[in-house]
């Protein structure tokens, strides 16, 4: 199942995220297969404000793991994360 894991930055966090921009790529591709799109969500200046995830697994319960066990998250980047299952229709 797809999963679409967004997450927004706490305002003026820019330095959480890059101290930890390494380990977070890297947590992305030991994903392998699973990780269908990964991208940072960009602000009205083009700065990083958040990041989308779309990850297949197999149940929301291994989304939420998924998300938890992200290195910006433990390092408190986050204002909310949202979790919501994804039907991909297109292309």
């Amino acid at each position: 199942m797809l999963f679409v894991v967004r997450c927004i930055d706490k305002k003026d966090h820019l330095p959480v995220r890059m101290e930890n921009r390494t380990a977070h790529v890297e947590y992305l591709k030991s994903f392998g297969d699973k990780l269908f799109a990964a991208g940072g969500l960009l602000d009205d200046d083009e700065k990083m404000c958040g990041s989308v995830v779309i990850i297949d697994v197999a149940d929301k319960v291994e989304a939420e793991a998924f998300a938890a066990g992200d290195p910006y998250a433990q390092a408190g980047l986050f204002e909310y994360k949202t979790i919501d299952r994804w039907n991909k229709v297109l292309p």
